[in-house]
């Protein structure tokens, strides 16, 4: 079975053809739109391995948007004793679920 991996959002995935990850979201990209990953690091397809220096030129991931949305939330808390001091703050951070289509 072959794989890759990908950069994308400053993190690493790997993927092979027909799985889904779930990366930071991309900017002008909607549900439904194909996207392409040009920054592959690393390629396997069972017998050969490429590896990048650091990426490997002429490859590319092709996937498409299955999802936009929002992760759990996250409470953050800032609180100092005997001060009557507390910051009470939440973030959802944003979302894209990819299907890999082509390696």
């Amino acid at each position: 079975m072959s794989f890759a991996i990908i950069e994308t959002g400053g993190k690493q995935y790997r993927v092979s053809e027909g799985s889904a990850i779930k990366i930071e979201k991309l900017s002008n990209t909607k549900e439904g739109a194909s996207v392409s990953f040009d920054k592959i690091v690393l390629t396997d397809d069972g017998t050969k391995t490429v590896i990048g220096a650091p990426y490997i030129s002429g490859a590319s991931v092709k996937g498409e948007v299955i999802e936009e949305g929002r992760g759990k939330k996250i409470e953050v808390v800032k609180y100092k004793a005997k001060s009557r001091y507390f910051k009470l703050r939440g973030h959802r951070q944003p979302f894209m679920k990819v299907r890999i289509l082509s390696i």
